[in-house]
């Protein structure tokens, strides 16, 4: 086990910080969800400004390096942007590795990452992230490679040579990525003939939704109370309790200051929304910082140019976690939102009333009508059937009379077949 302490740098100049004891909260979280950690100390450090080559200032260095000594700390986790500079003074002054807020977010997503795409984002993401990181900070970077001087001057720097070194691994990275994310399409162009819904399930990490996944397909797909338990998308195909059969995609946990390098590379895993029929955001309303968790996930589901026409409905999840007096307030609040529902994924409060006004939305308003089709014109007539759609059924002479309750999108799907 690797000894760790968690720095949150407070910095009062900066006007969009969050709450400092919370901030801190959801770093040591994110902390423990590296499996070879265990955090010693934790503590919140007010700035007025980070010092350019330090963060820190020389007399909050020096307290700082008694403390980490003190506690036999060899990992210094800071919780926010650390420049390459800083990184190098740092850890030449505490003599320990340091890991800024980025740093951290990339070995939690590495040590995630089950399928090929997800690997291969992650290997993209994280030599974006070193590739920032190749500063002049030890004296092999300032060699001159070989070359005769024809081409580029009188030779290649080692620190040139590496960034270049990187380009080729990305390309290389980029292609194979392309190569998965091609056969994923294929995948998905496959579920798109099959007639169910894509119903995504998307939220802040940690809000409960792999939990609320499992509980609905009977999966085992990795539900912690840790931050990032779930990285890769997962599918299922499940019927509902109300009758209607949908897909159920569980997507990886927003976070707030995501890394950049970590919005490009894991664009492809979210396309999953993008697809949905209906997106459930499911909120931890237990959490003290929910408000702001929510606007967090907006803000992403904004950056991904979801469909605005696509139908959202918010899940107030774990009000199995609040105080009685609190529990009926957020009840009552939800039951006065079209679109909100309170419940638990751990219990199943909640969850019968949220499921129907999924079905509902998502069949829409439904019509009966009568449909004539041709003794050879099985796969349209199993389709029916296999939906769900058939009331009743006669045959005349020229083929089969059906009654259907359908909605117009059923409608429109049963006309491309």
């Amino acid at each position: 086990m690797t000894r760790a302490w968690v720095l949150h740098p407070d910095i009062r100049s900066d006007r969009d910080r969050r709450d400092a004891d919370m901030a801190l909260e959801e770093a040591v979280a994110l902390a423990a969800a590296l499996p070879d950690l265990e955090i010693v100390g934790s503590a919140v450090v007010p700035l007025r400004d980070p010092h350019p080559g330090h963060l820190f200032g020389t007399g909050k260095i020096e307290e700082l390096r008694e403390q980490i000594h003190d506690a036999e700390v060899e990992l210094v986790l800071v919780d926010g942007p650390v420049s390459p500079v800083q990184q190098r003074n740092l850890e030449k002054e505490w003599k320990v590795k340091l890991l800024d807020r980025t740093g951290l977010i990339l070995e939690i997503f590495s040590d995630r990452a089950a399928t090929r795409e997800g690997v291969l984002q992650v290997e993209m993401a994280a030599l974006s992230y070193q590739r920032t990181r190749l500063v002049r900070a030890w004296t092999h970077l300032e060699r001159q490679r070989g070359g005769l001087g024809f081409v580029g001057g009188p030779g290649e720097t080692q620190i040139e040579a590496d960034r270049r070194a990187i380009d080729e691994q990305l390309v290389r990275l980029r292609r194979q990525l392309e190569r998965v994310v091609k056969t994923r399409d294929l995948h998905r162009k496959a579920r798109a003939k099959v007639p169910f819904p894509i119903v995504a399930l998307v939220g802040y990490t940690n809000a409960g939704k792999s939990t609320l996944f499992n509980r609905l397909t009977g999966a085992e797909v990795m539900a912690k109370d840790m931050l990032f338990a779930t990285l890769d998308p997962t599918m299922r195909a499940v019927k509902l309790p109300t009758g209607i059969d949908v897909i159920l995609s569980d997507t990886v946990g927003f976070i707030s200051d995501l890394p950049t390098e970590l919005v490009a590379a894991f664009r492809a895993t979210l396309e999953e929304v993008l697809a949905a029929d209906i997106i459930v955001h499911v909120r931890d309303i237990s959490h003290p910082n929910t408000e702001e968790q929510a606007a967090d996930v907006a803000a992403i589901l904004d950056s991904l140019g979801v469909d605005e026409e696509v139908p959202l409905v918010e899940l107030w999840n774990k009000t199995d976690r609040l105080a009685p007096d609190v529990h009926e307030g957020v009840l009552q609040r939800a039951a006065r939102e079209e679109n909100i529902f309170a419940v638990s994924a751990l219990t199943g409060e909640g969850l019968d009333t949220m499921l129907e006004a999924i079905t509902e939305r998502l069949q829409g308003e439904t019509l009966e009508e009568e449909l004539r089709l041709a003794f050879d014109d099985g796969k349209r007539r199993s389709w029916l059937f296999k939906k769900g759609l058939v009331q009743g059924e006669a045959q005349d002479e020229d083929g089969f009379v059906l009654q259907v309750r359908w909605s117009a999108k059923d409608r429109a799907q049963f006309e491309t077949l």
